[in-house]
């Protein structure tokens, strides 16, 4: 009876080692994953307090290989020194900061509304346009995206040069809606591909109409799939740079444009590009940090029926 007791204890025991040892082994693999993702950031926030010789040496641990400096922030006007007088890299970059969030938002938002009907609708409906069907018709919104960028370069610059759209925010907004536009279709048809029809059939039961049946009951339910494609294209098209660089000079300018011309007749100053580049991601991780569980369930839905 003992022996069987000691038994059942040492097995006990290996199955607990055994699950810990697991669970070690899972959330070790984790954080060493985080750790890779998060040191671009934290590079780029400890170059921003670093002098020349610190960016050369390559010095990491503040305080300890380096003593920070506020010179990053002080080419700016965003250090402590600087944040109360007139600067003009500052009212530069806070211009450039709108012009970033006006055409970011805007786009994101067009996209996502126009994107959600054209998705609940190849979602509810069968459509035929030639030899194309709903899979094929989402396959090329979808094969948009193949397309390299510069292939576009010519014929964007001749019709916003024939429509008066360079250097305009207009003309972001619209070429960056033609861009996230197949992505927010493609999240959005399966989104609500997870939302079983018989809702909306007894909501057309109850009176409502198909309006009132999308905006009342699809809507509602399909909010963190919008909300996780919003972000996505918000993501896209706060980064993009190839078009803003081409299509705009003085007026539309973002912030993309001005973090890679911190370049001078003395070479790059990585200390203002980290600095500046901090402060563009920042908003980017604001959002993210307060609608992850947004992102969470929208990339979610729709995975289980």
């Amino acid at each position: 009876m003992a022996a069987q007791i000691f038994h059942d204890a040492e097995v006990d025991l290996a199955h607990r080692a055994r699950w810990w040892s697991g669970r070690v082994a899972v959330y070790g693999a984790l954080a060493f994953w985080a750790l890779i993702c998060l040191f671009p950031i934290y590079w780029t926030v400890t170059t921003s307090f670093k002098m020349a010789p610190d960016v050369m040496k390559g010095n990491m641990i503040p305080f300890w290989d380096y003593t920070p400096k506020w010179l990053g922030w002080r080419s700016l006007g965003l250090s402590p020194d600087t944040i109360g007088a007139q600067s003009t890299v500052r009212d530069e970059f806070l211009k450039r900061f709108m012009n970033s969030v006006i055409t970011s938002v805007s786009a994101s938002g067009l996209a996502v509304i126009l994107g959600s009907l054209a998705a609940y609708g190849l979602s509810r409906f069968s459509y035929r346009f030639g030899f194309m069907r709903n899979s094929d018709i989402s396959f090329f919104f979808l094969s948009q995206l193949i397309l390299p960028p510069v292939v576009l370069a010519l014929p964007f610059l001749v019709l916003y040069k024939e429509l008066a759209l360079l250097d305009t925010r207009i003309g972001l907004v619209l070429l960056y809606t033609l861009t996230v536009l197949p992505i927010v279709i493609w999240i959005m048809r399966d989104q609500f591909a997870g939302i079983p029809t018989e809702l909306e059939e007894a909501a057309l039961v109850d009176g409502l109409s198909i309006w009132g049946a999308f905006a009342t009951i699809v809507m509602p339910i399909a909010l963190p799939g919008m909300v996780a494609a919003f972000i996505l294209s918000l993501v896209l098209t706060w980064n993009e740079y190839f078009f803003a660089a081409l299509l705009t000079s003085t007026h539309a300018n973002t912030l993309p444009v001005m973090v890679a011309s911190q370049t001078g007749s003395q070479g790059i100053s990585w200390w203002s590009m980290a600095a500046l580049s901090f402060a563009a991601i920042l908003p980017l991780i604001v959002i993210g940090v307060a609608l992850e569980r947004f992102i969470i369930k929208g990339m979610a839905a729709g995975a289980v029926k």
